[in-house]
């Protein structure tokens, strides 16, 4: 079928969305939802100009739907072949909630505070000095900061609403500083430490985080905290106090796929305890398809 042809036949399928027979309308959904994310804008011109509730939210449903599955299959791709680019990983989660999200600006804006960065480093830098640039650079000039005031909001874990409103998670502020360091070749990677997520400065890059362990480690960072550094030993206090049983995964560097798992964990509890077992579910398929 020519390219013409498909755009006839997806017309004539959304003329009828509106038909009131609940079988027949399911047929015209599904193929409607067959043509893909190439339906969407034909979709949304439609809903512009509709002023029937039933049409309104049939429109929007099939949007969504076909918007999730586009998600999945490119979080699925993302975790086979592109889980270097932890970015990239946040952004697509992030597109769960903001499915029009421009994924550049979000680069862009990454890359100017990497670009901040660069211009205050040079080689002769220790490790704890370069972090202090970072620091200086995230939450001295930029003025990024912890939302300690609402800090179990969904939005904190967003990566485009830190940007935009400075405030974010342990999690958004993390992977930020994560992305910054890393395309600097600074050896800083997270900590999927239990109620807190930290990062930890190494020794050197690693290549597979999997094969690290915590000896690797120099010194911990806390991003919530602009960026506080500190020891084991406030790792081991804080694990006793929380009463739990030591893990070796507490103290030592994680992967990427590790960060978006807890990112895609954190806002599924998130939408539970608030009431809204619906996104939970579907973020609960999200997390499926990366294993």
């Amino acid at each position: 079928m020519t390219d013409k042809s498909k755009n006839k036949e997806l017309d004539a399928l959304i003329s009828l969305l509106d038909e009131p027979d609940e079988g027949i309308f399911r047929t015209i959904r599904d193929r409607i939802f067959a043509h893909g994310k190439e339906a969407v804008p034909a979709l949304e011109t439609v809903w512009e100009n509709a002023f029937e509730p039933v049409l309104q939210h049939r429109i929007e449903e099939l949007i969504h739907l076909i918007q999730f599955d586009n998600l999945k299959k490119e979080l699925n791709n993302w975790s086979q072949y592109q889980h270097h680019d932890l970015l990239q990983g946040a952004i697509l989660v992030a597109k769960y909630q903001y499915p029009d999200l421009d994924g550049a600006s979000v680069i862009k804006k990454v890359g100017q505070l990497s670009q901040d960065v660069w211009l205050e480093l040079n080689q002769n830098l220790t490790g704890l000095e370069k972090v202090k640039v970072i620091n200086h650079i995230l939450f001295g000039v930029h003025k990024l900061s912890g939302n300690a005031a609402n800090i179990s909001a969904a939005e904190n874990f967003y990566l485009n609403n830190l940007l935009d409103s400075k405030k974010g998670s342990p999690l958004s502020l993390g992977i930020v500083y994560i992305a910054i360091a890393q395309s600097l070749r600074i050896p800083i990677y997270g900590v999927d430490l239990p109620r807190h997520f930290i990062l930890a400065y190494t020794d050197d890059i690693i290549i597979s985080p999997d094969d690290a362990s915590a000896g690797d480690v120099l010194f911990y960072i806390n991003p919530f905290n602009k960026g506080a550094v500190f020891t084991k030993n406030e790792i081991d206090l804080f694990v006793k106090q929380l009463k739990l049983e030591k893990k070796d995964s507490y103290f030592k560097p994680c992967d990427n796929l590790t960060t978006i798992r807890r990112l895609i964990n954190e806002l599924i509890f998130i939408y539970e305890q608030s009431g809204n077992p619906g996104k939970a579910d579907e973020l609960k398929e999200l997390l499926e398809v990366i294993g």
